[in-house]
């Protein structure tokens, strides 16, 4: 089948030839990639930073958001079928360790993570476990949705997180509109009453955020002048909620002075560290809260939302031999929405 592979750091992906992959597990499954996202992290990846994290050995296939049809089942699956159209949970899991158990698959103690420290889906086909896969709706199809897999599910779980504590009247803001943050807003407005504040510097991003619900938007710049402005939506008293989708840039800086007393920051994106004084932290008691991918459940419910027509990825379709230019256009800021790898 064909594959594309990190070969080394700071090199260009290649296309190559490799076996496709077997069962070899009871509850082993083989997908048939119908679309694989990509997405910022692979970037990153290429760029090295995840390099020391992961110790994968090169070459290997990357993509960690995927979806497709059921190609092959281990003998112990039978909620599954051959055929079945599907959309992967990006970490294989044990389902044992106390984690699991919870429900909160997404830091379990013996996980694969396809894509970032395993074979992923820049390929024809994916292995992956039983746990991880969940039926699409007949409304839904795999290119439609492949991206949800890391950056929707990213996207729901922090929003999903904020939406608990926040009641009709409150304002929450987020910082960027583009890749995570348009399906962020979509999520918000689908399950909290807040009032929705979108920061970007894109004046196309702000247009999609607004077209997308987004009861304010306001465009980010050099100097403190946004967060003046959210400061005056709020009656000076700054925002019970800031979601960070950039986290680079002086955005954690400058969001940090838009959350009000006793407010929550929820960092997603990252790229440079928080300075805050450990004063102001104590002093107003805000809360910073990391946010890694999302569980099983996340990702079930995200699907339920797109079913119903209340999430709709933004995206750009390429071929998988048109891998290099959707790289490129990502890296370059040309891509609005996903862009989509199609085998």
């Amino acid at each position: 089948m064909r594959v594309v592979r990190v070969v080394g750091y700071h090199q260009d992906l290649k296309l190559e030839e490799a076996p496709e992959p077997k069962i070899t597990s009871p509850l082993d499954v083989i997908v048939k990639v119908g679309a694989a996202g990509v997405c910022r992290t692979d970037l990153h990846i290429l760029e090295g930073q995840w390099e020391e994290k992961t110790n994968v050995k090169l070459p290997y296939t990357i993509g960690h958001e995927n979806a497709g049809w059921i190609h092959a089942i281990g003998d112990a699956v039978t909620s599954l079928k051959v055929g079945d159209k599907v959309i992967l949970h990006p970490l294989v899991t044990c389902g044992l360790c106390r984690a699991c158990r919870f429900g909160d698959d997404v830091h379990c103690e013996d996980s694969l993570f396809p894509g970032i420290n395993c074979d992923g889906g820049y390929a024809e086909y994916i292995k992956t476990g039983a746990r991880s896969v969940i039926k699409l709706d007949p409304s839904l199809e795999p290119a439609a949705v492949a991206a949800l897999a890391d950056a929707g599910l990213t996207a729901y779980h922090a929003v999903a997180k904020a939406s608990q504590l926040l009641r009709p009247g409150n304002v929450v803001v987020m910082i960027g509109a583009g890749g995570l943050g348009h399906i962020g807003i979509q999520v918000m407005k689908a399950i909290s009453p807040a009032t929705l504040v979108v920061v970007d510097r894109n004046p196309a991003a702000l247009k999609l955020a607004k077209e997308l619900g987004a009861d304010h938007v306001i465009q980010s710049g050099d100097d403190d002048a946004f967060v003046k402005e959210v400061q005056a939506l709020t009656n000076d008293k700054g925002a019970e909620a800031v979601i960070d989708f950039v986290a680079e840039g002086g955005s954690t800086a400058l969001g940090v002075r838009m959350l009000r007393r006793a407010g929550n920051y929820y960092v997603v994106g990252y790229g440079e560290n928080l300075n805050v004084p450990t004063i102001d932290i104590i002093s107003t008691e805000i809360n910073f809260i990391g946010n890694l991918v999302g569980s099983y459940n996340d990702l079930s419910e995200l699907m339920v939302l797109a079913a119903q027509g209340k999430v709709k990825l933004h995206t750009t379709i390429y071929k998988l031999e048109e891998f290099q230019k959707a790289i490129d256009d990502l890296s370059a800021g040309r891509v609005r929405g996903r862009a989509i790898l199609v085998p």
